[in-house]
């Protein structure tokens, strides 16, 4: 029997709510029930932030696609090959060993919580094959990419994505909090056998995943970069360009955009259509998701 839908679910066409329901619970203990505004944690949603804190670097000129990680990252992931660019990373194309692979065993999860930490669990992990040859998804990347960002513009990586990205967006419900000390009107996740998952996520995330957001923040968000408030227009549709994936984001098919993630206890889901200006997001502190409501989600965009 399938578990009973814990999280959020929204979706707007501009202005207007199509649909609206919270569901379960964010503190199961306490009997604390998600509302609309509840925040949980978005996975690998993180990665689109990162790609667009690189993508404004480089729109300044501190960066370019075709910068090697080597020329940022110094004698430090000496395994990450020389010809790795930051094109690569925001591509799925570098070919980099990965330090959290899905399609191998997890180790357990060290205590991650700096970017010191995350330097040291990055590193050990050998070429896979070499840069460009083909698209594998690589969590490690995009924490590269957030160590890279921060070695540029010398301000920690959570800070560059509060100033260049959650705020210019109005994301007042977006940050990286601690797993261990989440604050008022945030969910915790859990597991199935019902155990809370803060000893399986990293205490603070990192340009890979682990901030958390809402729902109705994901709504001011698809606009505001699609209208060039977070990154010059021109690179809005560089960004956008590809087969499935551009950089940062995947393109599911032509006119959708989308971003998502999944780990213990989280499941994230937010698509956005530019033509109508329709946003689904499904948002949930049960890793086992939505089930059928992101079929009837994904219906949403397919009718718009």
């Amino acid at each position: 029997m399938e578990a009973p839908f814990s999280g959020v679910i929204l979706v707007s066409r501009g202005d207007e709510t199509l649909r609206a329901e919270a569901h379960g619970y964010a503190h199961i203990a306490h009997g604390v029930e998600n509302t609309i505004d509840t925040r949980f944690a978005i996975a690998s949603g993180t990665k689109g932030f990162t790609a667009l804190v690189v993508v404004g670097l480089i729109a300044e000129g501190c960066l370019s696609l075709e910068t090697t990680a080597r020329e940022v990252l110094g004698d430090d992931l000496p395994l990450i090959d020389d010809r790795v660019t930051v094109e690569h990373l925001l591509t799925h194309t570098s070919g980099i060993g990965d330090y959290c692979d899905e399609d191998e065993d997890p180790p357990p999860t060290p205590l991650l919580a700096t970017s010191a930490d995350y330097l040291a669990a990055l590193d050990g992990y050998p070429q896979k094959f070499p840069p460009g040859e083909r698209f594998h998804y690589n969590n490690g990347a995009f924490a590269v990419l957030s160590l890279i960002a921060e070695r540029i513009a010398g301000i920690p990586f959570a800070e560059l994505v509060r100033t260049r990205v959650t705020e210019p967006a109005g994301m007042a419900d977006t940050a990286f909090l601690r797993s261990d000390a989440l604050p008022a009107r945030t969910a915790t996740g859990y597991l199935e056998d019902g155990r809370t998952n803060v000893f399986s996520l990293p205490v603070v995330g990192f340009g890979d995943g682990g901030s958390y957001s809402s729902a109705p923040d994901f709504r001011k968000f698809w606009p505001a970069f699609l209208d060039g408030r977070i990154v010059p227009r021109e690179w809005v549709d560089r960004m956008l360009r590809g087969d499935h994936y551009g950089l940062g984001f995947w393109l599911p098919r032509p006119g959708v955009v989308h971003l998502d993630g999944g780990d213990h206890g989280v499941t994230f889901w937010s698509s956005h259509q530019p033509s109508s200006g329709l946003t689904a997001t499904l948002i949930s502190n049960d890793h086992r998701g939505g089930g059928p409501l992101l079929k009837q989600l994904d219906e949403y965009l397919t009718k718009a």
